[in-house]
């Protein structure tokens, strides 16, 4: 699996210098990545879709050659569904979905939030819910937005 993640001199060049770079990995510590998001976490989101519907992740998407494993690229195991185009990626030892492949554009990827260092789901109140059911490259229309799913804290700060 080493040869997914080789990048060029160029792509090297978009991972540094950018306000956007993160570091983060699975739970076990056994895969460690870099990422350089699209919009830093203006983008989080969820899918309805049966797939992620189940997975229940927050995902923040990545920018084109935007994602580099550190470590534990041969630990990564992947997972496709229906159409076969996106690809799903985890951690073979913790089993923790990092990121994926998209299926909307699968020359771009999108990371787990949670998987991400000092980030945590439960940090955005609000996160939009797109509408995979009804996916884009099945009905030929443009994306829409499912609903949002929101998250209150009862802690007291």
């Amino acid at each position: 699996m080493s040869e997914t993640w080789t990048i060029c001199a160029q792509e090297e060049e978009i991972m540094t210098g950018s306000k956007n770079n993160r570091t983060g990995g699975c739970h076990c510590g056994a895969v460690r990545f870099e990422v350089t998001l699209s919009d830093g976490l203006q983008s989080v989101r969820r899918c309805n879709c049966s797939y992620c519907r189940m997975r229940g992740s927050v995902i923040a998407a990545v920018a084109l050659y935007g994602i580099k494993i550190l470590q534990g690229g041969d630990i990564l195991t992947s997972y496709r569904f229906n159409t076969g185009t996106a690809q799903h990626f985890f951690c073979s030892r913790c089993g923790i979905h990092t990121h994926h492949q998209r299926r909307s554009d699968p020359s771009r990827h999108a990371v787990n939030v949670a998987c991400l260092d000092a980030v945590s789901p439960f940090d955005f109140s609000e996160v939009p819910v797109t509408d995979g059911i009804n996916h884009p490259n099945d009905t030929g229309k443009p994306a829409r937005l499912a609903g949002i799913l929101r998250f209150e804290s009862v802690a007291e700060h």
